[in-house]
């Protein structure tokens, strides 16, 4: 019973688990929330369910001065007979425990509702003391094989190049490498699509914005796949036949209106995804002519399957807009190959620029040079050196992957491109801000360290020995619990997002979660920095707060490692 109970209080806060115990509670059910051998508690919202209304976890740092979360008087009375809490659910609801629960230290009953405060030095002790690892991982590890298909950097017929691709382009590119990482990360085998030249201008143009796209000796063709695509569907019922193609002529326009080849092999993709049951297909896809850069297309797509360890991939295609009707015709006709893999579709908005038109090439020398200016005016003649161009193109990057991911993916991209708008590196302006404060925390650190060689702070004590009740100011418990409690539940959202969502040809993720969440968590910090002296005079009564502000100020150090590695963003240790 003794080893139950320690593994339970071992457990990571979870805070879907606490309010799935806090409703429980409520509503005088028996608390469930064992957990799974995924690491998923059973208390956990699993698809399908309806989401929590009975409590809301606070998260500004005025409600959270007196509640951390709160059950509005409205769902009270629709409990209770004049939103009166019975005695003994009060006591439930304050004596609540268990695995991945947040230790409750009290509550009351006020006009807004029931608000309860969570046991802060105990919250602080348990998931810093111990370096805050489990909190910057995803919860549960999953399997299968997602492999991420990039429409744009296919060969129409020629291959993409820096100067050809649309910034709408550019967009689906980042959004499939960042979607990468965060699978991986989950456990998902994940493959990109198509496999390119390694010696292409796409392939370079993409390295320099930090993107590992697989890529392939450029003497490697895909001749024979592409020969068995086209002997599959010349044999495949979806085929139109010569007597179907006549009537549709007579009917309508003529195969040479059409732009048609006298011959040409053509597929009915409107009986594919009729007679497969496939949802959410256009349906104004109807018969479809095979042309050679769409069997290249489902060649690549069959050569990167193959790979997979597992007989079923989820195949993802990061599509713009523009390119989705395009895309859903070489699914559909992928299928009719006799493809049987699930195909999801993730369309991303387009990307405007008002009063210029820019292609990826032009984009990425603008916002470098606008961030080589920055950093000449911040630092003069510093800004010279290998150092200095690495610091460079990795901030560029960082502001093109906030300004293009930080918009839900389905919505359109407005920037701001005038050659005169400079790239602050202050101020709450996305990549820029984030990775200056990331830098803030190594400068801290460093700080830390040559006190620590001149003999002026002992080195940090294990977190056992010290006392987290020192955490007092509103900010600590702010960067705690609205983000390194959460971070976790925040990586499972993609991998969910595959598992829950409808068997629909298109897929929602919530993709800009990650760069919204960097940029909060850097303004909550700036201003918690900004604020309180961490590093103190080194008076021996005044090393406790400091080792308990060190321990938080690191495990948020190590969050921003692990947020920005899913934007494959390199922290900067010095700006």
């Amino acid at each position: 019973m003794e080893e139950k109970k320690e593994t339970e209080n071992s457990s990571p806060f979870r805070v879907t688990t606490t309010v799935r115990a806090l409703s429980s509670a409520l509503r005088g059910e028996k608390q469930q929330n064992v957990p799974e051998a995924n690491g998923r508690a059973d208390g956990d919202r699993v698809c399908g369910e309806p989401p929590e209304k009975l409590w809301f976890k606070e998260s500004s740092a005025k409600n959270l001065r007196n509640r951390d979360f709160l059950s509005p008087s409205t769902m009270l009375n629709t409990l209770y007979a004049d939103g009166q809490v019975p005695p003994a659910v009060m006591s439930r609801v304050l004596s609540l425990r268990g695995g991945g629960v947040l230790p409750v230290a009290g509550g009351e009953v006020t006009g807004e509702g029931l608000r309860v405060r969570v046991d802060r030095a105990a919250s602080f002790r348990a998931v810093l003391a111990g370096g805050a690892t489990e909190y910057l991982k995803p919860s549960g590890q999953r399997q299968g094989c997602v492999v991420l298909n990039c429409p744009a950097l296919h060969p129409k017929p020629n291959l993409p190049t820096a100067d050809t691709l649309t910034l709408g382009q550019l967009r689906t590119v980042l959004l499939a490498d960042h979607m990468g990482a965060l699978l991986r990360r989950q456990g998902f085998t994940v493959s990109y699509c198509p496999v390119l030249p390694e010696d292409s201008d796409i392939i370079a143009f993409l390295q320099t914005l930090g993107i590992d796209w697989p890529s392939t000796p450029g003497s490697r063709t895909n001749e024979e796949r592409e020969e068995k695509i086209q002997e599959a569907l010349e044999s495949s019922p979806y085929r139109e036949r010569e007597t179907e193609r006549g009537r549709r002529s007579s009917g309508g326009r003529k195969a040479e209106e059409e732009g048609e080849e006298e011959g040409a092999l053509r597929v009915n993709l409107k009986r594919v995804f009729q007679e497969q049951g496939l949802l959410g297909y256009d349906p104004s896809l109807g018969t479809c002519t095979v042309h050679r850069d769409s069997v290249s297309h489902m060649a690549q797509l069959d050569r990167v399957t193959a790979d997979c360890m597992v007989s079923t991939a989820t195949v993802l295609h990061v599509t713009s807009c523009q390119d989705e009707f395009r895309q859903q015709q070489i699914a559909t006709m992928w299928r009719a190959s006799g493809a049987t893999h699930t195909q999801r579709n993730l369309v991303c908005g387009p990307v405007k620029t008002p009063g210029s038109h820019l292609t990826a090439a032009h984009y990425l020398q603008l916002r470098r040079g606008q961030m080589k200016e920055a950093s000449e005016m911040k630092y003069g003649d510093q800004v010279e050196g290998q150092t200095w161009d690495d610091i460079i193109r990795v901030m560029t990057s960082a502001t093109i992957r906030f300004e293009l991911l930080s918009t839900v993916h389905s919505s359109p991209v407005t920037l701001d491109v005038q050659r005169e708008g400079g790239v602050s590196t202050k101020g709450p302006r996305g990549g820029v801000f984030v990775m200056y404060n990331c830098a803030r925390l190594h400068t801290l650190f460093d700080s830390y360290e040559r006190g620590v060689e001149k003999g002026l702070y002992p080195e940090i004590p294990e977190g056992s020995q010290l006392d987290f009740s020192a955490l007092k100011e509103e900010g600590e418990w702010l960067l705690l619990f609205n983000y390194l409690i959460p971070f976790s539940e925040l990586l499972d959202q993609s991998g969910q997002a595959l598992d829950c969502e409808g068997g629909g040809a298109r897929v929602n993720i919530k993709t800009e979660q990650v760069c919204k969440f960097l940029v909060s968590l850097s303004k909550d910090f700036s201003s918690y920095y900004n604020r309180v002296h961490v590093l103190g005079e080194p008076l021996p009564h005044l090393f406790n707060q400091m080792f308990c502000r060190l321990y938080l100020l690191r495990a948020l150090r190590e969050l921003y490692h692990c947020a920005l590695d899913s934007l494959n963003l390199p922290p900067i240790r010095q700006l």
